[in-house]
């Protein structure tokens, strides 16, 4: 584990204790960094620590490093809070907030107050305009994508989406925290959905049309997808990994973006939703995880 002392961003602030902002807010820590991770809730803080401390376990199994990890160090370094003014001292802040354009406008004009104005804003979001994002703030310049991929820790890349008005200094910054978390990026333009969510939320929806449908069961949707292209994960084992309430949310968003009819969201999708059917974090989707 690095040190702090070392690195350019000594305390990253982390907005949203979801499963993307827990899984942010781990790969800092194992990566030497500070984190004040926020949310306005404090059930949600509680999900996140465990979490986290379950995220470690799995590191541990799965990562391909072989260093020994200190959980308890690793845990300590992580502030976990609902008092949004300690993102004062933050050096770059990751906001990870649901998909809704309301909550996140919200959280971006709190904390344009709280941070310094150096501070660069990266937005984990999966669909929303990074320029509409900036524009809640006074400092669009510095407002970026950071398209983080589930589970963060164990995923090298990231998807980084550049605003109308971000610079080449900001993309620079983003670029050197990622350095600081063992990360690469690709770099795309911001419109809706940028590259992965784009292609990836229309294959998710479309599978889940298949099973509404009756083509094919969800187990045999994904058994196709593994077994003749080789993906690690079937799309509707994906879609409940992400979250079928944030599958639902993007989504939407792309088709209020685009207003094109490919995007329409799957009744099926929204009966899920609606029924508390989210997914892995629920304990149900299209599969069960009791």
């Amino acid at each position: 584990m690095e040190s702090t002392s070392k690195l350019e961003f000594p305390t990253v602030g982390v907005v949203g204790a979801g499963v993307m902002g827990a899984g942010v807010a781990q790969d800092l820590a194992q990566t030497g960094h500070d984190v004040v991770l926020v949310d306005v809730s404090g059930a949600a803080l509680d999900r996140a620590r465990k979490e986290i401390r379950n995220g470690l376990r799995a590191y541990a199994l799965f990562g391909k490093s072989k260093e020994r990890l200190d959980a308890k160090a690793i845990l300590e370094r992580i502030t976990f809070t609902t008092d949004y003014p300690l993102l004062a001292k933050a050096d770059f802040v990751i906001e990870n907030v649901t998909e809704k354009w309301p909550i996140k406008k919200e959280v971006y004009e709190r904390i344009d107050g709280i941070c310094r104005p150096h501070v660069v804003f990266a937005a984990d979001t999966s669909a929303i305009s990074i320029t509409r994002i900036g524009s809640a703030t006074k400092r669009p310049s510095q407002v970026l994508g950071m398209h983080f991929m589930n589970p963060v820790p164990l995923k090298p890349l990231v998807e980084v989406i550049r605003g109308f008005h971000t610079t080449p200094e900001t993309l620079d910054t983003a670029n050197r925290l990622l350095g600081e978390m063992n990360k690469t990026s690709v770099v795309v333009e911001d419109m809706p959905g940028f590259v992965s969510n784009r292609v990836l939320m229309l294959t998710i929806n479309e599978a889940i049309f298949l099973v509404q449908d009756r083509v094919a069961s969800a187990a045999d949707v994904d058994k196709i997808f593994k077994g003749c292209f080789e993906h690690k994960m079937g799309p509707l084992e994906t879609a409940d990994l992400i979250g079928l309430d944030t599958i639902l949310y993007s989504i939407e968003v792309l088709h209020e973006s685009f207003d094109d009819d490919k995007y329409r969201p799957c009744p099926l999708l929204k009966k899920m939703v609606d029924a508390g059917l989210h997914g892995r974090k629920s304990g149900r989707g299209f599969y069960n995880y009791d």
